[in-house]
């Protein structure tokens, strides 16, 4: 049992949980097509409690956050798992599209403040010591990474051999089976201890919000999630209206899930060597640029896949970059609620973007007004990240 309580037990199960939990919302765009033509629903009604989803789980997770803090992470990833489980099944026998919000969208959405990055990288950053924090975090990312590419043939087998209702009641039991991992991540020795300054949790959030790069980063992060549920969520459908094959939908989403491996892990290693606020604006700055050859470049399934893979490079490496420039700037006492605030900006931006994509789309038959203003928000977003003051407050430095 002691080896079910090592740094690298807890980096393996925060990953395996991560992997399912962002793996099954990395896969929703699969789920679109056939979802909405069996209940008769408009892209815009799907798409609406996808981007509600986004916006619970970023309202959320500061609160969550809290709890974790206050209590420690693993009640809280344990209680995730569980409510995760029930709103897919719930979803899964949706009649009517406020069902599908209901469910879908506020079930999930709140679960995945207790069962994604916010948690996982609050309670890693606790358990392990500064000096492996780096390589914790990447390798927790990786470790979801390799759970998302999984989930991308996985769910489309399930779907094509069984149906999207069957599909989604399988994730809801491998989400409840997922969740005595969570006992692994067990930061209740420094969660809820106070700080050496004993410093309380409202002196930190007030500490957070009076700090300009605070907001900075906020600001920044909306572009990630603007991006990611955009692609993520149309991409698929995308693709077919352009005349390509729904297997190629499948490929470039298991190849973004694929290089995401990679992409997360190098991101934490080059947040060990480089100031982690040029590598975020360096990250945003390539992400533009690929989205913006993938629209103008002739449209064929090289093309797609080379976009994913870029993509997927830069895909969740904004996650442990940014959570650990919060670490940095302002200690780890309290990482899960202040993450949680700044997580609040880029939910805010998947919403919008998730659901704007699907508005534009029933408006103009294109996307191609939403890939415009992702390619803005990234430029704006590496703009945004480089004036930064990543200096620990003067509460954490040496007198």
């Amino acid at each position: 049992m002691r080896s079910l309580k090592t740094p690298l037990a807890a980096v393996l199960c925060g990953g395996i949980i991560m992997g399912l939990a962002l793996g099954m919302r990395h896969v929703q765009g699969l789920f679109m097509l056939p979802m909405t033509s069996a209940r008769g629903w408009t892209r815009e009604e799907f798409a609406l409690a996808i981007a509600l989803q986004n916006l619970v789980w970023g309202l959320a997770q500061p609160l969550t956050g809290m709890i974790a803090d206050r209590f420690g992470s693993r009640r809280v990833l344990f209680g995730g798992c569980a409510l995760y489980a029930l709103g897919l099944y719930l979803m899964a026998h949706a009649a009517g599209s406020m069902q599908l919000a209901l469910t879908g969208g506020v079930m999930i959405g709140m679960a995945l403040s207790g069962t994604a990055f916010g948690t996982v990288y609050g309670a890693l950053s606790r358990v392990v010591t500064p000096e492996r924090r780096s390589w914790a975090l990447g390798m927790a990312g990786a470790v979801g990474g390799v759970g998302q590419f999984a989930m991308v043939p996985f769910a489309q087998g399930l779907i094509g051999n069984m149906g999207w209702m069957a599909a989604l009641l399988v994730v809801a039991c491998l989400l409840a089976f997922a969740a005595p991992l969570a006992w692994t991540l067990d930061d209740g020795k420094t969660a809820g201890r106070p700080a050496p300054a004993e410093q309380s949790m409202r002196a930190a959030i007030g500490e957070a919000l009076s700090h300009k790069g605070f907001w900075l980063l906020n600001a920044g992060f909306f572009a990630c999630g603007f991006q990611l549920a955009f692609i993520a969520g149309h991409l698929p459908a995308y693709l077919l209206d352009k005349g390509l094959s729904a297997g190629t939908g499948v490929a470039a989403l298991a190849i973004v899930a694929l290089a995401n491996v990679a992409g997360t892990y190098l991101c934490g290693q080059l947040g060990g060597q480089f100031r982690r606020k040029h590598v975020l604006a360096w990250l945003y700055v390539v992400r533009s640029a690929a989205m913006l050859l993938f629209v103008v470049a002739p449209l064929s399934a090289a093309t797609v896949y080379v976009f994913a893979f870029v993509m997927g490079l830069t895909w969740l490496g904004t996650v442990p970059l940014t959570n650990g420039l919060v670490s940095q700037v302002f200690g780890v006492k309290y990482i899960s609620t202040l993450f949680g605030f700044v997580f609040v900006g880029h939910q805010l931006g998947g919403f919008l973007g998730v659901w704007m994509g699907g508005l534009v789309f029933d408006a103009t038959h294109s996307y191609d007004m939403v890939w415009t203003v992702s390619v803005l928000l990234g430029l704006a977003a590496a703009a945004l990240h480089w004036p930064i003051d990543d200096r620990a407050v003067s509460r954490l430095q040496p007198a």
